[in-house]
Order: C-alpha cells, then sequence, then structure tokens
C-alpha cells in the first residue's frame, strides 16, 4: 500500500499575487508526485482552502488539480480544517464531494446519550479503514472529542487512519506553547496512522499506543516567518509502512537578517546590501528581518524601496521584509499612570508644551483644538452637517476666514 498525505495547502491564502502564485504551484507540484509515484490514494487532513468559501482562481485551479487525481483513478479522502471549516456545516468540500472530486471522511452520528459516533469510510482498492474530525477555529473541535465514543472505533478490525486537524500537547513546537491544544489521549487507540493537520511542522512520532503521529508540514509556507524556517512546502508518501517526507521546492528562499543595534539607517542599509551581493537571487524569495534598536534616525529612514530595487534587479521573485523588531532611541514611550481621558490629554499638553516652546496662550489653543476634534456625530445629524459643523469651529478657532 501506498498512499500520500498532504495537509495546510491554504490555497488562494497569501495576499501577495506572487507568492499566492508560488502556493499554487506548490500544490501542484504536490499532485504531479502524487500521480508519478502511482499512489493508492490521498488523504488532505484540512485546510484545503485559507477560507470557506475561496476565489474563483483559486478554486479552478483545486478542481483541475483534483480532477487529474481523479483521471488517474487516485481518490481524495479529506477532512475540513479551522480555515476551510464553516459552522453553518456548508463548505466548498461538500461541492467537491458532489462533483466526486474528494471523499469527506469525517462522518458520523449523535447517539441517544449524547456521544458522537464515527463512522470508516473504507478505501476499495486497499481496503484500508479511513475516518477522521474536522478541524474549528480556537481548536473548539476539542469539544466533539470530549464526547467521541471511541469504542466502535477502536475495535474495528484492518488497517485503520484517523485524520485530525489540531494541534496536541505533546508535539506543539517550540514558539507555539500558547496554541490551543488537546492531550493525544483525546484520539482513539489502535490506528496504523494518524494524519494531522493545522500545525506547520514537520514531524513523525509515536507516543505510547499512538503509533505513526504525522505532521507533513503545509504544501508552502504561510507566512514570513515560516519562509525563513521551512525555505519550501511539503508532504508524505507511506509506503509499506515507511514514511517519507517529501520537500516543494519551487522558488529558493534567500533569509537575511540583521542587527540595527547601535547602527544608524545608512549602515542597516550598507550591511543589507551587503547581504544582496553575496547571494545569487535569480527567482529566489528573499525575506529581509531587521531587529534592534537604532542609535539615531527612525526606522522609516531606512530606503526600502531602493533595497527592494536591488533585489529585484539580480532576478528576485520577491522581497518580503519584516521590522517588527526594529526601534529607534528618538522614538519615546510616554507613559501616564492611570487617569481619564481629559487629565491625560491635559498632562501631555503641559508636559510638552516646553520641549515645543508653547506658550500659554498655545497651550489653550491646544486644548480647544483637541475639544473641537472629538466631537462626534449628534444622533440624526448627517454627514455633511456634521463636517460643515466642525469647519464651523475651526474657522472660529483659528479666526480663518476665506
Amino acid at each position: 500500500m501506498r498512499f500520500a498525505h498532504i495537509s495546510d495547502c491554504h490555497i488562494g491564502g497569501w495576499r501577495d499575487p506572487r507568492l499566492r502564485d508560488a502556493n499554487a504551484r506548490s500544490f501542484k507540484l504536490a499532485i504531479s508526485k502524487c500521480i508519478e509515484r502511482r499512489v493508492d490514494f490521498v488523504l488532505i487532513s484540512g485546510d484545503l482552502f485559507n477560507t470557506a468559501v475561496p476565489a474563483i482562481d483559486s478554486l479552478r485551479m483545486a478542481v483541475e488539480q483534483l480532477r487529474c487525481l481523479k483521471d488517474a483513478n487516485i481518490p481524495v479522502y479529506i477532512i475540513a480544517g479551522s480555515h476551510d471549516f464553516s459552522p453553518s456545516g456548508k463548505t466548498m468540500l461538500d461541492v467537491l464531494e458532489r462533483a466526486a472530486l474528494v471523499v469527506c471522511v469525517a462522518k458520523g452520528r449523535e447517539l441517544d446519550d449524547g456521544r458522537l459516533r464515527l463512522e470508516f469510510t473504507q478505501d476499495p482498492k486497499t481496503g484500508v479503514k479511513i475516518t477522521g474530525m474536522v478541524g474549528k477555529k480556537g481548536g473548539l473541535e476539542a469539544g466533539y472529542y470530549s464526547i467521541l465514543s471511541k469504542e466502535n472505533l477502536e475495535r474495528e478490525p484492518g488497517k485503520k487512519i484517523f485524520l485530525f486537524h489540531t494541534a496536541l500537547q505533546e508535539l506543539k513546537p517550540k514558539g507555539l506553547e500558547k496554541m490551543e491544544a488537546m492531550p493525544v489521549s483525546y484520539l482513539p487507540r489502535g490506528f496504523d496512522y494518524y494524519a494531522g493537520g493545522h500545525v506547520h511542522i514537520v514531524k513523525n512520532q509515536s507516543i505510547g499506543p499512538y503509533s505513526n503521529i504525522v505532521y507533513p508540514g503545509p504544501v508552502f509556507p504561510n507566512n514570513f516567518r515560516e519562509l525563513e524556517q521551512l525555505k519550501c512546502g511539503s508532504f508524505v508518501i507511506v509506503e509499506d509502512g515507511n514514511i517519507e517526507f517529501v520537500k516543494l521546492p519551487v522558488n529558493e528562499v534567500v533569509s537575511i537578517e540583521v542587527s540595527a543595534k547601535d547602527k544608524t539607517p545608512l549602515e542597516v542599509e550598507s550591511e543589507i546590501r551587503s547581504h544582496i551581493g553575496q547571494h545569487s537571487l535569480k527567482d529566489a524569495i528573499v525575506t529581509i528581518r531587521v531587529k534592534g534598536c537604532l542609535i539615531k534616525g527612525r526606522p522609516a529612514d531606512i530606503n526600502w524601496n531602493d533595497l527592494v530595487h536591488d533585489c529585484s534587479s539580480k532576478g528576485a521573485y520577491a522581497t518580503l521584509r519584516n521590522t517588527s523588531g526594529l526601534a529607534s532611541r528618538e522614538i519615546e514611550l510616554i507613559s501616564l499612570p492611570g487617569a481619564d481621558v481629559d487629565h491625560i490629554e491635559e498632562r501631555l499638553v503641559q508636559e510638552h508644551a516646553p520641549k515645543f516652546s508653547f506658550s500659554r496662550d498655545d497651550v489653550g489653543l491646544s486644548k480647544s483644538l483637541i475639544q473641537v476634534l472629538s466631537a462626534e456625530k449628534k444622533e440624526g445629524e448627517r454627514i455633511g452637517d456634521f463636517e460643515s459643523r466642525l469647519h464651523s469651529e475651526l474657522d472660529s478657532l483659528f479666526d480663518l476666514s476665506f
């Protein structure tokens, strides 16, 4: 028996059209490898799409690829993930199932005692029995597991696979310790393979009676950090019990990280340019991360347009930057003890007026200006009348005439 395990495709997820295209190409590469390796079936453990109602272009591409699998007589067994799940229960996966492109295996019924009983879907070629549980946003699927009837699942004979889309406490990666997760004991025991999704990690581990708990990683990195760490997407092919992680390198990822500590914006620019010069960037996705505190100047003083142009001139496919950890000594943090808004505004004006050589009249004007600009639209007042009233009050305040 040979099967593929894919998860977290997030088709249509990237806003940047170039990265959205790279994501699509990575998904196509995964499908072509499944066909090339002649797998018996494909498992998708959630988040085929990035939303329950994907854009037409994303849907068209996915349908074309699923059709390729169908034409090759390779069935696809799928569950909804936290992104493509809909509280209404209506998702695009239902449409794909009606079109006979996928089989949704998270099927069951409520028992008289309130518990949930899942049913198996049997693959006709291999005889393997497949079932699973959908994923929900915020880890709310844990509620389903708490009422899951496990007896029938654990007693079922033969080869069995369980699809799930959630984080497990025992396998939470470093940096995601606060992620909502459930204990592995919530899963039914005795399955041959646990096809995981949701957590974008590449992992294969057995824990006690739970053998082969596998997270294949995303089909394509889903954010800046994942581009830095994973470099490319991946999926899994399982053949006669051997688990192989298959990489999907559609574009090289070149990651540049620079410390701004005790440097000027110009020095930071120079260091980034030095890194750019050291790499061949042809068709590469470039990530530039800058963190630390500038000795002078502001983060906005770094000329990003020129740096992006430098990357493009070397043939870079796309350039992304991250400055969330960048600060400047020139940015002063203003801290005030708890007080109401009026008191805070007055304190700010009084404390900073001397710094800007404000006179007493200027201080009074500042307070009046804050008052005018904080006015709200009256009930029933039209927007045009509200704007005219503000203009009139500002004219009077500054003694303006037009």
